[in-house]
């Protein structure tokens, strides 16, 4: 099956120019000139590798590595004019590369062919039935059962799929809007309180099992992340 790759940049020639690269090292390219029109792709097409400006119409290049870091590890390569602190932030927010313009047409292909390779290799080495453990847990996403300690643990689904979001992304801080409009799937209203709820929730039935290991930590004025093992 050929890997698919989602071109998001409004510079028509560009736009060309990246897909003519990439068409030409045997890849099957899908090309959007704005950041709304990329999104709706997204969301019915499943891309290996999405390579991105970040001045985007509609909807901006960091925007979208925001949306797509909630729930996708999906390789994302920035292509921009804009400068390093600019480069510094998209990588920090979750883009796996960036590239500035004008750039080498050989570079493209070889940054390109570098994530891919990266990104199969960590799907190859992934572990089936997968689990997710951090600690003294263990999460099965097969059967959806949680242990601490050994012990079941009794989620709701909305607690589960919070402490799955957190647990898989150990080092991504969530915010309470990320954390909301992934787990509910709606707009976030600016109502805290309901993840504060759930995540309190979730700190007191894991602490009956394991009362002295932290598994959620709180980043204040920020949100919430997997808690690190001690060193």
């Amino acid at each position: 099956m050929a890997i698919q790759i989602l071109i998001a940049e409004d510079d028509p020639d560009i736009n060309k120019l990246l897909t003519r690269i990439l068409e030409k090292e045997g890849y099957q390219v899908t090309a959007a000139f704005s950041g709304s029109e990329a999104r709706l792709l997204l969301k019915t097409v499943r891309f290996d590798l999405i390579l991105l400006d970040l001045m985007l119409p509609g909807v901006t290049g960091e925007e979208l590595v925001e949306e797509i870091r909630r729930t996708s590890t999906t390789p994302i390569l920035v292509v921009s004019a804009k400068g390093q602190e600019d480069k510094l932030h998209v990588l920090k927010i979750g883009a796996d590369d960036f590239i500035s313009k004008p750039f080498d047409v050989k570079e493209v292909a070889m940054r390109v062919y570098s994530l891919l390779r990266r990104s199969r290799d960590f799907s190859e080495n992934a572990e089936h039935p997968q689990t997710l453990s951090l600690k003294n847990m263990d999460i099965d996403l097969e059967s959806h059962e949680v242990r601490v300690n050994g012990g079941l643990l009794s989620l709701t689904a909305r607690e589960y799929e919070i402490l799955v979001l957190l647990m898989r992304y150990p080092n991504k801080v969530f915010t309470r809007q990320n954390i909301f409009e992934t787990v509910w799937g709606g707009a976030y209203l600016g109502d805290d309180n309901t993840i504060n709820v759930h995540i309190s929730n979730l700190r007191a039935k894991i602490q009956k099992l394991d009362p002295n290991t932290e598994y959620i930590s709180t980043i204040w004025g920020v949100g919430f992340k997997a808690a690190k093992p001690r060193e």
